[in-house]
């Protein structure tokens, strides 16, 4: 090759890397901003029309839900409720990944938009099933989908009434799963469910991925599992001084360091109009949906 075809070759070369590092973050930022979109599609003014959005994102996925009615409700008298059902793969025990669609209503009578709490969750578990049913796995993988958590946890005790725990090998909960790289899990769901964080904590740490673990965390539908005897564990993401602060504040006691009166920010979010989609970041959910998928394929091959 002559010098001048060398240095062609080169410069074109040069210029197709130039081309892929500046690609890359292009194709990032897009999945990024396609996932926030899709978590913005939950900003509706009632949880049935939250409902339609779920089913509609599942069905684009090829998915095929199955929904479960019950009769729940709250203070203001019966409602029905619908958790949502999608089943990967098949085995004798299975796996739950679960989150809830609801929103709550504000003092005012509307609806919150429910993005940080918790549509964030919700397209992460979707994109955790689209990895999910791709591999090889040894459990039937169930991806439920609850109504009515904020009424107090009733469409996962429906749930459990209807099925009972006795086929549950584990349980993984996602709670609050919007923004932030730092996940957060709690540890206090009995001694049965030791082993599922466990299997946390042993990701974190081949994954390097900054994680903190809560000896008392807040409660989720994960409650009415460790209630019925079942493993499970909790999940959520915020930043990483966030997810400090909040652990100050379930677990400092009264000398936690923090300034009196302080509230962490993520419940000055949560059940409030600021929880909408100024607050959502599309990494997170990339990140939320990979690294649940991960947890499961963890804990479905230390179950066999």
């Amino acid at each position: 090759m002559s010098f001048h075809l060398r240095l062609k070759a080169a410069v074109s070369g040069a210029c197709l890397a130039v081309v892929c590092l500046t690609a890359a973050p292009s194709l990032a930022q897009d999945r990024a901003a396609d996932l926030r979109e899709q978590v913005g599609a939950y900003a509706k003014p009632s949880n049935a029309e939250r409902l339609e959005v779920l089913l509609s994102q599942l069905r684009a996925e090829g998915f095929a839900p199955t929904v479960e009615t019950f009769e729940g409700g709250g203070r203001a008298g019966p409602m029905q409720g619908s958790n949502v059902v999608v089943v990967i793969g098949e085995g004798e025990k299975e796996i739950l990944l679960t989150a809830h669609y609801d929103a709550v209503k504000l003092p005012d009578g509307t609806m919150a938009d429910g993005l940080v709490d918790n549509a964030g969750s919700v397209v992460a578990l979707i994109e955790a099933a689209k990895i999910l049913r791709e591999a090889p796995l040894s459990h039937r993988i169930r991806i439920i989908f609850f109504d009515q958590e904020e009424l107090g946890l009733i469409g996962a005790k429906k749930w459990i009434e209807a099925h009972g725990v006795a086929n549950i090998a584990a349980v993984v909960n996602s709670d609050v799963a919007a923004y932030g790289d730092t996940m957060m899990y709690g540890e206090n769901n009995g001694a049965q469910s030791a082993f599922v964080t466990r299997a946390v904590q042993e990701l974190c740490a081949e994954r390097a991925q900054q994680c903190v673990g809560f000896p008392e965390y807040p409660p989720s539908d994960d409650r009415a599992f460790s209630a019925a005897g079942a493993p499970v564990v909790s999940l959520g993401f915020q930043d990483e001084v966030g997810a400090h602060q909040m652990w100050l504040a379930f677990n400092g006691g009264e000398t936690n360091g923090l300034a009196e009166g302080f509230v962490p920010q993520v419940f000055r979010v949560i059940h409030s109009k600021d929880d909408a989609i100024a607050a959502v970041e599309g990494h997170t959910i990339d990140l939320a949906g990979r690294t649940y998928a991960a947890l499961i394929q963890k804990l479905d091959a230390q179950l066999r």
